[in-house]
This record gives C-alpha cells, structure tokens and sequence, in this order.
C-alpha cells in the first residue's frame, strides 16, 4: 500500500497598502481566512466585512446563522476584491491606512 501524497492548501492572505516591514503594517491589515466549502471570511481585528461593505463585530460561524454567514462568506475573487477595496478606509486610533501611508512613504521624486 503506497501512502497518500501531503497536501498543501493556502489558508489565509494578508491585504493592506502598507508595505511589508512597515511598523504601521500589523494595524491596517485586512485577513482574509479559507472557513471551508469554497467560502472566505474577510476578517480584521475580530470584525468580518459583509457584502455590503460595512464591518460588524463576531467572526465565528457558531454566532451566525446561514443568512448572516452568506452576506459574511465569499469565493477567493470576491473576498480578495473587497479587501482590497476596503483596506485603504481602514481605521485604527482616528486614522485611515491610506493615512498611515501618506506619512511613512516618500513622495516621489520631482523629475
């Protein structure tokens, strides 16, 4: 009997404007979590966006019910999508991520 191959799934992708190793980073970054059957959670500091584009508070499936879970759970695409519609108006402590980004990204050069 030969053993089964290892299977690898991604699980989760980060989205947010601010570059990687930015310090501001961890603060405006969207989570987008696999929860099964083909469905995605757009999710972020135990908030989960809906279709609608408004967050609400509660993540868990055990806390919804199947109409909630479907404004709330979204094929890759789209759950990509609207993270990153919403990862520039994202706020934390009275300012935006596109804020965070305007003050630590340079501006370009002039030429």
């Amino acid at each position: 009997m030969t053993e089964p191959k290892a299977v690898v799934t991604a699980t989760e992708y980060e989205v947010s404007i601010l570059p990687e190793g930015d310090i501001n980073r961890p603060l405006f970054t969207i989570t987008v979590q696999y929860r099964g059957d083909g469905r995605w959670a757009v999710t972020r500091h135990g908030s989960c966006l809906g279709a609608d584009g408004q967050w609400e508070f509660g993540i868990k499936e055990y806390d919804r019910g199947d109409v909630w879970l479907d404004d709330h759970r979204f094929c890759l695409d789209d759950a990509l999508r609207l993270a990153r519609e919403a990862a520039p108006r994202i706020f934390c402590n009275g300012h935006t991520a596109l804020d965070a980004y305007r003050r630590t990204t340079p501006a370009p050069a002039a030429g």
